[in-house]
C-alpha cells in the first residue's frame, strides 16, 4: 500500500459521507429523475463488476491461493446474504406522506445501510492494499452507490416531517461505518498476509452481491435503457483505466 493509512481513511470517510449528499438532494431538490438515477446505479454496477473480475479476484489469488480467494468470495456473498435477511435495508424511494411511521422506517433503513457499509469499507481497504489506483476505483464506485442509498434513507424521513439537519446527521452517521470497515481491514492486514487474500476475495463477493441484489434490479425498475448504458460505460471505464 503506497498511500498511508491516514490517507486511505480520509478517502474512505469521503466515500461513506456520500450518503449525506444523497440526503441533501432529497431535502433541497427532491428526488433525482429516473433516467439519471438508473444511469448512475448502472454505472456503479459496471465498475463494481469489472473491479471484482479484473482486479480483486486475480489479486486475491496472487496474494494467497485460488482456495483462499474462492473462500473469501463465498464468505463475502454469504455475509451480505445474512445481513440482507437479518436487516433488509434498502428500497430507494418510499411513497410520500406525513405519517410519523415514515420516521421509524427511515431510521430502520439507516441502521441497515450502516451495517452494509462496513464490508464496503473493507473493500476500499483491500483495494488500496493491492494498488492505489484500484483502491480509488473501488472508492469511486461505492461513492456513486452511496448517493442513492442516502436518498433512500432521506425520503421517508423527509416524508415524516423530520428536519433537514437531522436527516443529514442520520445519513452521515450511517456513512461513517464505511471508514470503520476500512480501519478494521487495515488492522486485519497486519495480522497475516493471508488475510489480504481473504479480504480481497471477500470484497469481490460482497460487491458482486450488492450489484446483483441491489444495483441492477433497482436501476432496471427506474429506466432499463439508461441502466444498460450506465453498466457499459462503467465496464469500459474500468477496462480503459486498467491499460
Amino acid at each position: 500500500m503506497n498511500m498511508g493509512v491516514g490517507q486511505v481513511m480520509l478517502v474512505s470517510t469521503i466515500t461513506g459521507l456520500a450518503t449525506g449528499l444523497g440526503a441533501i438532494i432529497v431535502s433541497f431538490f427532491g428526488e433525482m429523475n429516473k433516467r439519471t438515477l438508473s444511469a448512475l446505479l448502472g454505472f456503479a454496477a459496471g465498475i463494481m463488476i469489472s473491479i471484482s473480475t479484473f482486479h480483486l479476484l486475480p489479486s486475491a489469488v496472487q496474494y494467497g491461493s485460488v482456495y483462499l480467494a474462492a473462500g473469501g468470495f463465498l464468505f463475502g456473498v454469504l455475509a451480505m446474504l445474512l445481513l440482507d435477511n437479518l436487516i433488509p435495508h434498502l428500497h430507494f424511494f418510499q411513497e410520500e406522506g406525513r405519517d410519523k411511521g415514515f420516521q421509524k422506517m427511515g431510521c430502520f433503513i439507516a441502521a441497515g445501510i450502516a451495517m452494509h457499509n462496513f464490508p464496503e469499507g473493507l473493500a476500499v481497504g483491500a483495494g488500496y492494499q493491492a494498488a492505489d489506483k484500484l483502491g480509488m476505483m473501488i472508492a469511486v464506485a461505492i461513492l456513486l452507490h452511496n448517493i442513492p442509498e442516502g436518498m433512500g434513507m432521506a425520503a421517508p424521513l423527509k416524508a415524516s416531517g423530520t428536519k433537514n439537519r437531522t436527516i443529514f446527521g442520520i445519513t452521515c452517521l450511517a456513512g461513517l461505518f464505511t471508514p470503520l470497515g476500512t480501519l478494521f481491514g487495515a488492522l486485519l492486514f497486519q495480522v497475516s498476509p493471508l488475510f489480504i487474500s481473504l479480504s480481497m476475495g471477500f470484497a469481490a463477493g460482497a460487491m458482486f452481491y450488492i450489484v446483483s441484489d441491489e444495483l441492477i434490479p433497482e436501476s432496471h425498475k427506474q429506466h432499463s435503457h439508461a441502466t444498460n448504458i450506465g453498466i457499459t460505460l462503467g465496464v469500459l471505464l474500468t477496462l480503459l483505466t486498467s491499460l
